[in-house]
């Protein structure tokens, strides 16, 4: 028997693959399905089944593309009804792998169609079980994400109690628990930076799962301190349930190698948005005028998709070499399928070819705290509200990146601004929006809060107002 989880960490996402006699299971599957293939492959395996836990909101599935490919049928809990042909179980029914037996636990909460996969093993005994959303290391899933069902949030939270309750607490303490996201997801609010654990000690250590816990207490934990939900998630959930393009399809257009003059026209479309996706220190020394950074390394997409917001956004791309279809996947697992083109010979073709560029002010925090001492600057913390809420300078104004439509409209254009974030990225990626919207030349401040708590001189609030 082979249990693999597949983490990737720039969206906190787990797939597994489960291998029993020749024959295969995936759970979950990121969009793109060569990866699998070849690992179905080079282990002589068939897949037999894809098993879905649930229409994710964060990421596009990709169990359509890799059905297609491996001619396997996808596997749904109750309350799916997809747009496509798949094989929906009911709460309770199995599926034989190999020597592995697998029972659909339907566990609606999350979503209506929530449900977990209970793995017993070769001697028919309960080994594991793959929770989806519905149960965290740490945390459980939230549950305001289900697409159009006239239910509140209230309404689902009272379902996913009785769901762990009735289906999941009742299971053994020595199985495994296997979840579809760690920490860093936008899925949950408490999650563990572990990707698994025993049953027994989520019991123990979960505040979801508290013996004593009534539905009420439940209910206002866990919907407690609960963030509004990106906007795109709605939109994924539905592609997720709808349909959508072939990977390969989305990476030919997106890879289209466009010279300067080509770049220039496509870009200077109304509807079309120029996205770098350099480092931060070094897009900031040079870029294309109305340019939005979006650094390649870390949560790329995510935040892309949190910022943008519309998945039929049309998007032009500078990157650092062979990053190119990079940068398209990633954008691809969001929704983002209308890229159209990346800069051919990157920032050095534009630079060569005579156009204009533009810059950010990036200054160390040794400089930022003397300008500080000096006057009374005009400073944003663009963290999370519970980032904020915790420790931040005394003169910041929370303007949280999540929320940047909502709240640049406050600031005054003809103010100058230090911008900051926990370590870098987040400030820049502000920034750069401030200097398309015409914003008087934004500052960032290098290495962000992280930075700035190790420069001695600054005066930090410990316990700021939490703002909502």
């Amino acid at each position: 028997m082979i249990i693999e989880q597949i983490y990737t960490g720039c969206l906190a996402e787990a797939s597994y693959y489960i291998e029993s006699e020749g024959e295969a299971v995936i759970i979950d599957p990121l969009r793109e399905a060569k990866p699998y293939l070849e690992k179905l492959n080079r282990n002589g395996a068939k897949l037999k089944y894809i098993f879905e836990t649930h229409f994710h909101a964060d990421f596009v599935s990709g169990h359509l593309d890799l059905s297609k490919e491996a001619n396997a049928p996808i596997v749904f809990g109750p309350d799916a009804n997809p747009d496509f042909e798949v094989m929906q179980l009911n709460d309770g029914d199995e599926l034989q792998v190999g020597k592995l037996k697998f029972k659909l636990i339907h566990t609606p909460g999350h979503t209506l169609e929530s449900s977990c996969y209970l793995l017993f093993d070769e001697n028919n005994k309960e080994k594991a079980i793959f929770t989806g959303d519905t149960l965290f290391i740490g945390d459980v899933g939230r549950p305001d994400l289900a697409i159009d069902n006239g239910l509140t949030k209230k309404d689902l939270a009272k379902m996913m109690f009785h769901s762990l309750r009735e289906k999941i607490m009742v299971l053994p303490d020595d199985i495994t628990i296997y979840p579809a996201h760690g920490a860093g997801s936008a899925c949950g609010k408490k999650m563990s930076d572990e990707t698994f654990d025993s049953l027994g000690n989520q019991k123990a250590n979960n505040y979801a799962l508290r013996a004593d816990m009534t539905e009420d207490d439940f209910v206002s934990e866990v919907l407690d301190g609960i963030a509004p939900p990106p906007e795109y998630f709605a939109l994924n959930a539905m592609l997720n349930k709808q349909g959508y393009s072939s990977i390969e399809d989305v990476v030919d257009r997106g890879t289209k190698a466009l010279d300067v003059e080509e770049f220039e026209a496509i870009a200077s479309q109304e509807d079309v948005l120029i996205i770098d996706t350099r480092h931060q220190q070094i897009f900031n020394k040079s870029f294309i005028p109305s340019s939005l950074f979006f650094g390649l390394k870390g949560s790329f997409a995510p935040w892309v998709a949190s910022v943008l917001k519309d998945i039929k956004q049309k998007i032009v791309f500078v990157c650092d070499a062979g990053k190119e279809k990079e940068v398209v996947v990633r954008l691809a697992r969001v929704g983002f399928d209308h890229v159209l083109g990346f800069l051919k010979g990157g920032i050095d073709a534009w630079v060569s070819s005579g156009r204009n560029t533009d810059q950010i002010l990036s200054i160390p925090t040794e400089e930022f705290r003397l300008k500080m001492d000096a006057s009374k600057l005009k400073v944003l913390d663009v963290r999370k509200p519970s980032e904020f809420g915790s420790a931040t300078l005394e003169l910041a104004i929370n303007q949280p990146l999540d929320y940047v439509d909502q709240n640049i409209s406050d600031l005054d254009k003809s103010k100058q601004y230090y911008v900051f974030c926990r370590s870098g990225y987040r400030s820049m990626v502000y920034a750069s929006m401030m200097k398309k919207l015409g914003f008087k030349s934004p500052i960032d401040v290098i290495g962000g809060f992280n930075a700035i708590a190790e420069t001695p001189g600054f005066k930090i609030l410990e316990t700021a107002c939490k703002a909502n």
